[in-house]
């Protein structure tokens, strides 16, 4: 019944009241999180509790992969963990940017094993790989709704306790660091009902200007470090290690028929709310391209010496010194979409084709000037030193990351669970809510998926938001990690 709440409220076209949780005048949950984890060095978390009142939100995973018979082939490595205590260390909360979701990421240590000999690795690449992170998501809050109903936790800071106890989560308790105390989410407001929400004009544009560069610098670093040599690299991939020293086992669904799955009802469905920001010529960021597909749409690769033109063109081969870039002769079949005319001034600046400094001033934006710097000396025909233009990739992308992070953590992520939660736009923001095909009528260049087509949409100033249902599985058993 609670589903079919949230759906009419999200979805219909009437203003509703809010119903997210019981009106709680001390805290916000989502103030709450934030202080757990500014506090997270002096709390720590029943990891069993939570487990085992956990509902996973999708279909579980496990490592391997399927041979051809369908059957489960396990990796030659795996993970033990070391803490295997009941207790974990507090994790960070993370806002989901177009789903009413928020994430605890809890970390923890494990060291890596042969499967079949139960025996560890020691060191791999000339690193030792005795105490490496593992990261495991749980969703605090799925869809506007409590997710996990409560937390319980050891505090060794009594200022923490104090802190906890004056925001009203923990009554009537006096502070003992051998106490497990529980603190409840479930009767707190989501939102804090006076929260001022940003002005979402331009906002869409700063970031998706940052996220084609992102996309474009990891489709050039996808084969390069700016640590390890190549052989290093392919020692660290062997062993289900990224570049970045992450853990990166591949994986299956549990069950190989999702049909048989629901039959047996091992796995469900659920309704997922995304909820996006987009302009009035494109409607979220889901539309543009992948670096290296752009470039295959509208760019040839070359040989200069020969002019020979590279059949499947991919950024990396940029580091190539007899490797040259050019627009490509459109055919007819290929039509524009303001996709295209957004991304292609971009492109064209970074590959030196054009130097309508777009790029610069992005980058400028956001302190990365080495890298504008050495894009302009290698557009000026200088010779660039290949480590030095790799570090100040790294750098920059590092730093557009942090951008586009700040600007969802500060005015998208919020504006996302208040809608979701609630049902409605904040008060500020007056509209009315349209449909797919009335807002088409309006902006006939705007493309459209199935599921955005029975969506409702709010024209926010020069903005759009879009509020539309997706259909997801998700395990009914919950595993622990």
């Amino acid at each position: 019944m609670a589903k079919k709440s949230a759906k009419n409220r999200v979805m219909s076209s009437q203003p509703s009241k809010r119903i997210s949780g019981k009106i709680n005048n001390r805290i916000s949950l989502l103030d709450l999180l934030k202080l757990l984890e500014s506090n997270r060095h002096s709390i720590i978390l029943n990891l069993k509790h939570l487990q085992a009142n956990y509902q996973r939100k999708g279909v579980k995973r496990v490592q391997g992969y399927r041979n051809e018979k369908g059957n489960i082939v396990k990796s030659w490595l795996t993970t033990q963990y070391i803490d295997n205590g009941e207790y974990v260390g507090m994790g960070t909360f993370e806002l989901n940017q177009n789903t009413a979701n928020i994430n605890m990421l809890i970390t923890r240590k494990v060291r890596l094993i042969k499967t079949e000999e139960q025996t560890p690795i020691g060191e791999v690449a000339g690193l030792l790989v005795n105490d490496l992170n593992s990261f495991n998501n749980y969703t605090i809050v799925s869809e506007g709704e409590v997710n996990v109903k409560s937390l319980q936790v050891k505090i060794s800071n009594k200022k923490t306790f104090d802190l906890l106890k004056a925001k009203g989560v923990i009554e009537n308790e006096e502070y003992d660091f051998r106490c497990e105390y529980t603190i409840r989410l479930d009767n707190l407001p989501l939102v804090s009902p006076d929260r001022h929400y940003s002005i979402i004009d331009d906002v869409f544009y700063q970031v998706a200007e940052a996220k084609v560069l992102i996309s474009i610098i990891s489709a050039l670093l996808k084969k390069e470090s700016d640590i390890f040599i190549p052989e290093q690299l392919e020692e660290l991939r062997k062993h289900y290690l990224s570049k970045h020293l992450n853990l990166n086992f591949p994986t299956t669904n549990e069950y190989i028929n999702i049909k048989q799955a629901l039959a047996r009802q091992n796995i469900d469905t659920r309704i997922s709310y995304k909820i996006d920001i987009g302009s009035q010529e494109i409607l979220n960021l889901s539309k543009l391209h992948s670096a290296n597909k752009f470039l295959d749409r509208m760019y040839e690769v070359y040989y200069k010496d020969t002019g020979e033109t590279i059949f499947k063109p991919s950024f990396y081969l940029m580091f190539h010194e007899n490797i040259a870039f050019r627009h490509k002769q459109l055919s007819s079949r290929i039509k524009i979409t303001p996709v295209d005319e957004f991304m292609k001034p971009i492109f064209d600046d970074f590959l030196g084709l054009d130097n309508n400094g777009i790029v610069a001033s992005i980058l400028t934006k956001i302190g990365a000037d080495n890298l504008a710097q050495i894009l302009q000396e290698q557009r000026d025909g200088q010779s660039i030193n290949k480590n030095a233009l790799i570090e100040a990739l790294f750098s920059a992308n590092a730093k557009l990351e942090e951008f586009t992070s700040a600007i969802y953590r500060e005015k998208i992520s919020p504006l996302v669970l208040y809608i979701g939660s609630t049902g409605l736009l904040p008060k500020k923001m007056k509209a009315k809510p349209i449909t797919a095909e009335e807002l088409a009528t309006k902006y006939p260049c705007l493309q459209f998926s199935k599921d955005e087509k029975e969506g409702r949409f709010f024209l926010i100033g020069d903005s759009i938001i879009s509020v539309y249902a997706t259909r997801e599985y998700y395990s009914k058993t919950y595993v622990p990690h």
